[in-house]
């Protein structure tokens, strides 16, 4: 019987709540949601793409995009290592040519990345620069009416004999904030309780504006370059010219809207190479210590020549580009005639440095060799030696001993096929031996001045001499000097956002009862700023030197505890 009552006596309460319950339901079906539209979706979007937090996730974006540039091969640098790899790796290779990872900086996902990240800083560098320019143009604002809040406060109390109204005080306080760089406004200057505001350190904001506005330059130099700047590469044999051209370049990789026709014919001459190695030190004989190429350039066809110097970090600019010396090595000097007796092939071939002592790879390639093509590999030893196990080797990077080591083939080389190949490699897949040390005939082995007749007939090989090389690396980046620039204005924009503080100062002034005029100031930094009580302490002390305040005469104080301070005029609803 009790717990019946006990249920009635809740009945109400639980109804009510239930009642209650059901009518903010009743509400909620029957409220009007407003409608976001196509227009406040657009606007939603834009707001979230330029806010600094989807910025900064680009900008990590785009760095973790660029990573498989590094870990996969480019087709632009080298497109014959693209499709080896593929083939090589048939499982997830068309895959990963399907995401366009073998062109990664030209693919359409990093340039998405790139567009979104520089919409984002333009979206986010306008408003600020917008909100600066009228800050900086606004009047500092008003007076606190309890500079005792601030974090920075202290009080000057000048005599009655001093002869210095509070008129006078609050415009002696605004020149030498003046001085100090602030911008000051006097305020109720003929008034009971004149006071000034002032500010200083919008170099501050500009700092950050221009670190922001300079990385978008960035970013548009990077792509100004990337569009249509280029690079190339092309290996100089003492004596050959290499003239600006597109058939002049071993290897050529344009920007996505370069045209060849932007290329201007400048030539450059290689006349000789100097390479020196130290000789002296025990522990560094063979080590180098620089290399000189003496080289004769023309700006175009019909200018006069000129001799230059090409070192290693010391580039020669030619044509809007820059030529970079960053290898050599030696170019044996050879003749080959083929089975007919014909010279099928004369003049020097590169060869590749693979070890210690410039110890280096050849190969040479015959197409033109009647009635069979003929080939040549093996390698060339400057200074050659032989170890006790009969091994030659090179002792010496400078040409003391040279020798050149090979063994020959005949048959197709596949140069007719139209299929490149790499100038420093021989396939002998479809080649029959014809030298070599686990044959009869046995290797050739031949020093400058001897010849090698190949056998059955098949024609000889003449070392006639040898030369130096060295490669060039030509680079034209037309957005290059603009982003060194806006590189350093971002340095600059982001040191002085760094070291500028932004602060307020006020300064009230009044009279007391007994004839004194009393000063109370206060300072105030936006963000933090530990040098803030450092400024509180040179105007006080700027203050007192002006006003010839003793500094023990008791009247000063700073940070007072506010109940102990001289009792003022109540200031007035200006001030508030």
């Amino acid at each position: 019987m009790s717990e019946s009552v006990k249920a009635k006596k809740k009945s109400p309460a639980a109804e009510s709540t239930k009642t209650a319950e059901g009518k903010l339901q009743q509400a909620k079906s029957e409220a009007a949601l407003p409608s976001l539209g196509i227009l406040g979706m657009l606007r939603w979007a834009w707001t979230q793409l330029t806010s600094m937090r989807t910025a900064l996730f680009l900008l990590l974006l785009l760095a973790v995009g660029a990573v498989p540039g590094s870990l996969f091969p480019q087709r632009p640098a080298n497109p014959a290592v693209v499709t080896q790899y593929i083939k090589d790796n048939p499982s997830y290779g068309q895959l990963l040519d399907a995401l366009q990872l073998y062109d990664v900086y030209s693919s359409a996902w990093f340039s998405a990345i790139y567009i979104l990240l520089f919409i984002s800083l333009i979206g986010c560098v306008t408003p600020r620069a917008i909100a600066h320019y009228k800050a900086m143009k606004s009047q500092p604002p008003r007076t606190p009416k309890r500079l005792s809040r601030l974090p920075e406060y202290g009080t000057l109390a000048l005599p009655a004999d001093a002869g210095i109204p509070a008129s006078k005080a609050i415009n002696d306080a605004a020149g030498l904030l003046k001085r100090r760089g602030y911008r000051v406004e006097v305020r109720d200057v003929d008034g009971d309780l004149p006071s000034l505001g002032a500010e200083r350190g919008f170099l501050k904001e500009v700092g950050n504006l221009v670190f922001h506005t300079s990385l978008i330059g960035v970013l548009v130099s990077v792509a100004i370059g990337g569009l249509f700047g280029y690079s190339g590469q092309r290996i100089l044999v003492e004596g050959e010219t290499f003239v600006n051209t597109l058939v002049g370049y071993d290897q050529f990789t344009p920007g996505t809207n370069f045209q060849s026709s932007w290329l201007q014919p400048y030539s450059i001459q290689l006349d000789k190479f100097e390479a020196t190695f130290d000789r002296e030190s025990p522990k560094k004989i063979g080590q180098p210590i620089d290399y000189t190429a003496e080289v004769t350039t023309k700006e175009n066809p019909d200018s006069p020549a000129k001799k230059e110097i090409l070192k290693v970090n010391d580039p020669i600019t030619l044509g809007g580009t820059s030529l970079y010396l960053t290898g050599n090595g030696y170019a044996p000097v050879v003749t080959v005639r083929d089975g007919e007796g014909n010279i099928a092939f004369q003049g020097p071939v590169t060869a590749k440095v693979q070890g210690d002592n410039y110890y280096s790879s050849v190969v040479i390639k015959v197409p033109d060799g009647k009635p069979d093509q003929l080939a040549f590999q093996g390698f060339f030893l400057p200074t050659a030696f032989k170890s006790e196990d009969g091994i030659s080797f090179s002792a010496s990077p400078e040409l003391f001993n040279p020798q050149l080591s090979l063994d020959s083939y005949f048959g197709d080389l596949g140069l007719d096929k139209g299929v490149p190949q790499n100038v420093f490699e021989l396939d002998v897949r479809n080649l029959q031996q014809l030298n070599g040390r686990k044959l009869e005939a046995g290797g050739i082995t031949l020093a400058p001045g001897m010849t090698k007749t190949l056998p059955d007939g098949k024609g000889s090989i003449s070392f006639d001499g040898v030369k130096k090389y060295i490669g060039v690396d030509v680079h034209h980046n037309p957005g290059q000097l603009y982003a060194l620039i806006f590189g350093l204005l971002a340095v600059a924009g982001l040191v002085t956002s760094l070291y500028v503080n932004r602060r307020r100062v006020w300064v009230r002034t009044g009279t007391h009862q007994d004839g004194r005029t009393m000063v109370e100031y206060g300072l105030l930094a936006r963000g933090e700023d530990h040098r803030l009580a450092g400024e509180a302490a040179a105007l006080r002390e700027l203050l007192t030197r002006e006003w010839q305040i003793p500094s023990d005469s008791g009247n000063a104080s700073a940070n007072p505890n506010p109940s102990a301070n001289p009792t003022v005029s109540s200031p007035t609803s200006k001030d508030q």
